[in-house]
């Protein structure tokens, strides 16, 4: 088949997606495809309309790719393509719609709401310690953690450099002490549950993406009770916001409180697929190679147009 990769763009994910993108086209033509790789820029639909691919990868990660809106181009345009479709990715990659459509669903979130960013420089929104996110970014970027001892400020000094100074509104949630857990599913199957130990600080953008800053214990070392939460919810939110091809749920877990300390923090519809992502390295653990993995999402691309 003629496939398109899209790849790039302009979000603030942008170097990742480029590395993912290049990775998926590579596995894309030692699987006998014919590839156009496309750095995305304004004139994607021209581009697309000169390319006539049979279906497009989608590699982009963040806005625009994440979000429904290159879904949306794409519905119209009448092109099949791998990864969520544009009601999942409008949800999804907002934090508050995305705990609205799960939490009714059984699925334990931490609580939490939306400030402005400027209230932050006369009180707390929260007892302290707890995390400041932009809604609608992925991979960690734009997260603060602010605790009773950190070098923000109390309050948070304008001057200092943090999402405040980026985004007029952000989400406050209840920092969850304890283990960072991600469980990946591919198709409709929860892959395994991997731990992650970042060697400073938190599993920030810099941690995900920078070789030899965070480890990764593949499969957890955690009870199997732990596990099979974390590979249950995972499948169940998958379900319930209607994932298509691969998604990733990131979880926090208190181990001192058992099951009930075990929190999905949020579910990514566009998981890397760099040699650092966690997608492709839960599948290498079950059999299953890179360019087997890349097939298994376009297959799911193709079979989710038939149906």
């Amino acid at each position: 088949m003629k496939v398109a990769v899209l790849m790039g763009g302009w979000s603030a994910e942008r170097e990742v997606s480029l590395v993912s993108g290049a990775g998926c086209a590579d596995a894309l033509e030692r699987l006998g495809h014919e590839v156009v790789r496309i750095d995305m820029g304004r004139d994607v639909a021209l581009r697309l309309t000169d390319a006539k691919p049979d279906v497009v990868f989608n590699a982009l990660h963040g806005t625009p790719g994440e979000d429904g809106s290159v879904q949306g181009m794409l519905d119209l345009m009448g092109l099949k393509y791998t990864h969520s479709g544009l009601a999942t990715s409008v949800v999804a990659i907002d934090k508050v719609l995305t705990k609205q459509a799960l939490v009714p669903h059984g699925i334990r979130m931490p609580g939490g709401h939306i400030v402005r960013s400027d209230s932050l420089y006369l009180s707390d929104p929260l007892p302290r310690p707890y995390v400041l996110k932009p809604v609608n970014e992925g991979s960690s970027v734009g997260v603060a953690i602010v605790t009773a001892h950190g070098h923000y400020g109390n309050p948070i000094g304008r001057d200092v450099a943090g999402p405040w100074q980026e985004f007029d509104e952000l989400l406050a949630e209840p920092f969850i002490q304890g283990r960072e857990l991600t469980t990946a599913v591919v198709g409709d199957t929860a892959l395994a549950v991997t731990e992650l130990k970042p060697k400073s600080g938190f599993y920030d953008y810099d941690s995900k993406y920078t070789d030899g800053l965070t480890e990764h214990v593949c499969p957890a070392n955690i009870p199997a009770e732990i596990a099979a939460a974390c590979l249950e919810m995972a499948l169940k939110a998958h379900r319930v916001l209607g994932c298509r091809g691969t998604s990733r749920s990131d979880f926090r877990w208190d181990d001192e409180r058992g099951i009930e300390g075990l929190y999905l923090l949020e579910v990514n519809t566009q998981p890397g697929m760099t040699p650092l992502s966690l997608v492709p390295e839960q599948a290498k653990y079950l059999g299953q190679s890179y360019d087997q993995l890349v097939a298994t999402i376009l297959e799911d691309a193709l079979m989710s147009a038939r149906s």
